[in-house]
């Protein structure tokens, strides 16, 4: 049967399927409107099937807050293309909307959701079938505080939220702190949400490392004393370049490696242990002042951390959690 423009626009209206994928489904279902949109529906599945071994890079991170709840998700595409589209963009507020007002916890429970009478897993699969390509739901963070704030970054590919203790945050202070979570990206708001597992780790490498350090230095020291160039004894390879291209003897060479080895031996068994302990100490502090949130050197004013910032603002508040999803590489 002929298919008219007026039933591929009710159609397309209702799919946002491409006219000739409408004026098809049409054909083929005898102008029967609701079997058509059957028929793009599976071949939305289709089309999942199909790229499902295909790599969803891609997508659209967004981010909200409603008093004290807040969500940031990533829906998950092939291109920037679709990316950007206005019905991908659509959806990807429709989940996120939906997650905040019904307090959704995890990502599994809004996978299993329905929305206007429709599962999660079967609206992503339309939007499949709009876009012919793999899209999935990836990933999906929330959190609970007295007070809460979003940032989403330009582009939509990055995403935050961040809770306070307080209620009533003022919204600018919120999303100064949300934006340095964006930026700065923290393992943890304190010290004390870092494990001890990767406490110790931190401090095993900063104590070898400090090691490491005055063994070189006594070494440098020794070659300085005997007329020898550190710069021509860092590694065996610069040693054996150093003779080919005639800067030292192998005489030079020999006088230099007996003075390294003996110099590493004798001072790595005199190593003074609180010195040492001491040195390795600072470089974990220095590792919390990176990685905590509440540490970091606030990006809007490098004179004071983020916890300084936060006091300054109110009197006791301070961040209590965050979650941030990037899709781009950190």
């Amino acid at each position: 049967m002929a298919v008219t423009m007026a039933e591929i626009t009710k159609l397309r209206n209702l799919t946002s399927a491409g006219l000739m994928d409408c004026k098809k489904a049409l054909a083929e279902t005898n102008g029967d409107i609701d079997a058509a949109v059957e028929l793009l529906r599976q071949k939305g599945k289709a089309i999942a099937a199909k790229r499902e071994d295909r790599q969803a890079s891609e997508g659209c991170v967004l981010a909200k807050n409603d008093g004290n709840f807040a969500a940031v998700v990533a829906l998950c595409c092939e291109t920037d293309f679709v990316a950007k589209n206005a019905g991908f963009v659509a959806l990807t507020q429709t989940l996120l909307d939906f997650a905040v007002a019904n307090r959704i916890k995890t990502l599994d429970e809004l996978k299993n959701a329905t929305i206007d009478g429709q599962v999660v897993a079967d609206l992503i699969t339309d939007e499949s079938g709009k876009t012919g390509e793999k899209i999935e739901l990836s990933q999906y963070e929330c959190l609970e505080a007295p007070s809460t704030i979003c940032y989403v970054h330009f582009g939509n590919k990055l995403g935050t939220i961040a809770g306070f203790n307080l209620e009533n945050v003022d919204y600018q202070v919120g999303r100064e702190v949300a934006m340095q979570i964006a930026s700065m990206n923290p393992m943890a708001v304190n010290r004390d949400e870092i494990s001890e597992e990767v406490k110790a780790s931190e401090l095993n490498v900063a104590i070898e490392k400090t090691k490491e350090e005055q063994v070189r230095k006594a070494v440098e020291a020794a070659l300085k004393k005997a007329g020898l160039n550190p710069n021509h004894f860092d590694s065996e390879d610069h040693i054996e370049s150093n003779m080919a291209k005639g800067w030292i003897t192998e005489e030079q060479a020999a006088q230099g490696r007996a003075i390294m080895a003996e110099t590493a031996a004798a001072k790595a068994a005199n190593l003074p242990e609180q010195m040492i302990q001491n040195i390795a100490q600072g470089r974990l502090n220095k590792f919390f002042k990176e990685n905590c949130l509440m540490e970091q050197s606030f990006i809007s004013d490098g004179e004071l951390s983020v916890g300084q910032y936060l006091e300054k603002s109110a009197k006791g508040l301070v961040c209590v959690s965050f979650k941030r999803i990037n899709l781009n590489q950190d």
